[in-house]
């Protein structure tokens, strides 16, 4: 049974069988002939954290597929509150064939796996979002055939979406150069265990330009998360040396891609040329949650 807690629970190689399974499934799509791969199956997704992407996606994905989905919200559940997550975790999953979880701590996401008899996928924690970047891979094999041997900068907070970032780097055999003020620096924990696996995969400074210099991409993301909000003007303060912008643009690539998770402050960590702009590909990674996770569903429960 796999889970997918966080991308530690893959290896190179089903990465890459997820992200072609998932632009397979993406052609089949755009040829108005989806494959009924999980017909008959039941996804369950358990949310504390509203979604636009991460619900929507899932969804959608099981629907073409020939499958269903049913989300509960936090209060409907009360994870860890109104019931101890272990035994939500036993009750959901004799009912679905698969869970999604949407949290904030990671503990919760653990546990779930730990006591379902089926598949859990961490949809976002405040530690993980291993599905954001299996989406940003599929579309940067899109983009470029392969990631394989890349520099890629990541320019901002040193928050979830970087740690699955940075896994995927030490993973799958390209570089993460991170940016981030000295105090919002990724988990060290993270850092050591990427470089022991694949040393030097992820490197780490406080200066935006040394990162940035010649690499193929530039990611970033919001400065203020769900949760946060009453740091918001410090976090504003300290991070706008970290702003992607045009004069940070120029100095990767000429080839070099801009990507973004999504929902975009502009004005804030990017500005609205580049996130609206060609070198942007914030629209495609969003798509391509659909078909990524479709892939990752196929990888977990079809015998196809």
């Amino acid at each position: 049974m796999l889970h997918l807690r966080n991308l530690w629970d893959v290896d190179d190689t089903t990465i890459r069988r997820i992200v072609d399974r998932g632009l397979t499934i993406k052609a089949g799509i755009l040829s108005g002939n989806p494959p009924p791969l999980l017909a008959g199956k039941v996804l369950g997704l358990l949310f504390e954290k509203p979604s636009l992407r991460t619900r929507t996606s899932f969804e959608v994905g099981m629907f073409r597929l020939g499958g269903q989905a049913i989300a509960l919200k936090h209060y409907e559940v009360g994870l860890g509150k109104r019931e101890p997550v272990a035994d939500v975790a036993r009750v959901f999953s004799s009912y679905v064939d698969a869970i999604v979880v949407r949290t904030f701590d990671h503990i919760n996401v653990q546990q779930l796996a730990e006591h379902s008899s089926v598949p859990v996928i961490n949809g976002l924690c405040d530690t993980y979002h291993p599905c954001q970047i299996l989406a940003d891979l599929l579309t940067l094999k899109e983009q470029w055939g392969d990631w394989r041997g890349r520099r890629l900068a990541w320019v901002g907070d040193g928050n979830n979406v970087c740690h699955s970032w940075m896994i995927a780097a030490a993973i799958t055999g390209f570089q993460l150069r991170i940016a981030t003020p000295e105090s919002f620096q990724p988990d060290a924990a993270v850092f050591a265990r990427c470089n022991e696996l694949s040393p030097g995969s992820v490197v780490w400074s406080t200066q935006c330009d040394e990162i940035v210099t010649g690499t193929d991409a530039i990611i970033t993301d919001v400065w203020v998360s769900m949760g946060q909000e009453k740091d918001a003007e410090e976090k504003r303060r300290l991070f706008m040396p970290y702003q992607v912008n045009q004069k940070l643009m120029e100095k990767a690539a000429d080839h070099a891609l801009l990507l973004h998770c999504l929902p975009a402050h502009r004005g804030d960590e990017v500005t609205a040329a580049l996130i609206d702009g060609p070198r942007s590909v914030a629209w495609q990674e969003a798509e391509n949650r659909l078909h990524a996770q479709s892939g990752l569903l196929v990888e977990q429960l079809s015998t196809v």
